[in-house]
């Protein structure tokens, strides 16, 4: 079974990378979860981004907000797909800081970019990327996508009963 790395660059990243947890525990995809800063701990970013794919890892998703360089220093190390997720932290400039850190990669240094805590969507990502070559989890979005429509049908329906 194909795993999720889940990696944020601290703590406080925590509530937002929660979205991509719980998404991801809903398709009953296997995460690991750590903290791993580019600045403060860069032996283990290094370490995290050379060998999560020996630990059966498929997909990264890596957090990080303000100078951002997480995702971009994994990608650069690791042969898995990475997701970046800009976080707004409390010393970011409205967050374009953490978007544009993770958004303009150089060539060869691909980062797939989401929104602006946009972890969730990140999460949907990698369940994709894993679906791809596994028919169960892509079923599994397969239903996902067929829930999100009919939520957008209902209220619509209601919507209009309401005129």
């Amino acid at each position: 079974m194909s795993k999720v790395g889940i990696i944020m660059g601290s703590n406080s990243d925590l509530p937002i990378m929660q979205q991509a947890i719980d998404i991801l525990q809903n398709f009953n995809i296997e995460i690991e979860v750590d903290i791993v800063s580019a600045h403060r701990t860069p032996e283990k970013l290094f370490d995290y981004a050379k060998n999560a794919h020996t630990r059966g890892i498929s997909v990264i998703i890596a957090g990080a907000g303000g100078a951002a360089h997480l995702p971009g220093m994994v990608a650069s190390i690791s042969p898995l797909p990475v997701i970046g997720v800009p976080i707004k932290s409390s010393n970011s400039i409205d967050g374009w800081d953490s978007i544009l850190s993770i958004l303009q990669m150089p060539n060869g240094v691909p980062v797939a970019t989401v929104a602006l805590n946009g972890a969730k969507n990140a999460g949907i990502l990698a369940a994709q990327i894993i679906g791809s070559s596994n028919k169960n989890i892509q079923n599994t979005i397969v239903d996902f996508k067929t829930d999100l429509k009919n939520t957008v049908i209902k209220a619509s329906i209601k919507l209009k009963k309401s005129l």
